[in-house]
């Protein structure tokens, strides 16, 4: 018996997404709307292309593919290079980002990953040597942020659209 994912492999068409298990802004509106609310306020005074390289290597981090999609494509909207976009899993290994766009996503890593050590003074004292007390703030605001949305997203299985 073939199945779904074997026929459109063998014919070259894209896998189709799974289902969503739940659409949140339905069915919890007040907490999604929090949500939303909180996201708007993470980003206060950052500068936007650097919290859209934050919030993708969160989510190519964490597995969202909807988040991944929906903050690459803002992203190159907002004028960031492809290819700093796709070597973001490999950002130590590049010459393109500044000292804190690295201190940033360093950041990103040591807050995503809790479970690896929590987050190592090397790593607070090199983003504190690049970013204002308060832009720091903010910028730990926005990882807990896009970390909360990719756990909604992974959780409930949205899935980006068809492109």
């Amino acid at each position: 018996m073939t199945t779904t994912n074997e026929t459109a492999s063998t014919t070259g068409a894209p896998v189709p997404a799974p289902a969503q298990r739940l659409a949140m802004h339905r069915l919890a509106p007040e907490y999604y709307s929090a949500m939303i609310a909180v996201d708007r306020a993470s980003r206060t005074g950052l500068d936007p292309r650097l919290a859209e390289l934050v919030k993708v290597h969160a989510s190519m981090i964490n597995g969202c593919a909807f988040c991944i999609d929906m903050h690459a494509t803002d992203a190159a909207k907002g004028g960031e290079q492809d290819h700093r976009l796709i070597s973001l899993p490999a950002w130590r290994e590049t010459p393109w980002f500044t000292a804190k766009e690295r201190a940033a996503l360093a950041l990103t890593e040591s807050v995503t990953l809790l479970t690896r050590g929590h987050v190592p003074d090397a790593v607070y004292d090199e983003a504190a040597a690049h970013f204002e007390e308060a832009e720091l703030a903010q910028l730990i605001g926005l990882i807990a942020t896009i970390n909360a949305w990719n756990r909604i997203g992974v959780t409930s299985r949205l899935s980006p659209a068809a492109k």
